[in-house]
């Protein structure tokens, strides 16, 4: 393992790499509010891979950006461009989780020469729409990310895992991401549509869906993967937003089956 930095323009992204050099590659985006820890159980489940994740402007590690503003799915599309270029040899595959998976669509689209498979979790080319995310950055910036945290966990997990006491620890982690990182990624997801790009992705595609995902649906997430040519779909029954944390086991499944299909 190993813990680096990338410089950007917006300041320091925070990257880490795991697992044998000479592995085929797969760089993992993370969630909203949310940092690389979001695939800790899903790794040890990987065979033989090299594992890149980093984490967006201000989440986990990473600098806050120099200007929110700044912030769209197209300059993180070209953050993940960076770092696959500064520290992979050859394209990668790319699993990217809600605003994660959106970046993956971006990414896939504008720089297929980097991509040579694509995984969308728990995401599509439009998530919610300006005025929720705007309600929602005004609820951010007037109380901070614990008015929404109790919310937020409904929509991330099902009752069953919002039963136990692993709960705590993602709860955690979104109220302590920054609030000027988590609501430059707010802005940046209440700008986004992705429905053109979608159907410029020429790569071999994943797309993933929790049955009771309340901030993905599975219909959105449908609809997204027939945008796609060629692109699988999958429901994972039972779970909601973040199934790399509710199932892992089963994640790391279609991941690997997914993996062998597109291995050099």
């Amino acid at each position: 393992m190993t813990m680096q930095v990338l410089a950007r323009p917006w300041g320091a992204m925070h990257i880490r790499v795991d697992g044998p050099s000479d592995g085929p590659t797969v760089v993992f985006a993370n969630s909203l509010g949310t940092d690389l820890h979001l695939w800790d159980a899903v790794l040890p489940r990987l065979q033989g891979v090299r594992v890149v994740r980093f984490d967006k402007p201000g989440h986990g590690l990473s600098d806050l950006p120099r200007d929110p503003a700044s912030v769209s799915i197209a300059a993180l599309a070209d953050d993940a461009a960076a770092l696959i270029e500064a520290v992979c040899s050859g394209p990668v595959v790319f699993v990217g989780l809600s605003i994660g998976g959106m970046i993956g669509q971006q990414l896939a689209a504008s720089r297929p020469d980097l991509v040579r498979g694509l995984v969308v979790a728990n995401s599509a080319v439009q998530m919610g729409t300006a005025d929720s995310w705007n309600t929602r950055i005004a609820a951010v910036e007037a109380d901070g990310i614990e008015s929404i945290a109790d919310a937020v966990m409904e929509r991330w997990f099902a009752p069953a895992f919002r039963a136990t006491p692993e709960l705590s620890i993602w709860r955690n982690m979104l109220v302590r991401t920054p609030r000027a990182g988590y609501v430059a990624a707010c802005h940046a997801l209440a700008a986004a549509d992705l429905t053109a790009r979608a159907g410029a992705i020429a790569v071999p595609t994943a797309v993933i869906a929790g049955q009771l995902d309340g901030a993905a649906p599975p219909d959105i997430v449908a609809a997204t993967a027939a945008l796609i040519d060629g692109a699988t779909y999958t429901v994972m029954p039972g779970v909601g937003h973040i199934p790399p944390v509710e199932a892992p086991a089963a994640f790391a499944d279609i991941l690997n089956a997914f993996l062998a299909e597109v291995r050099p």
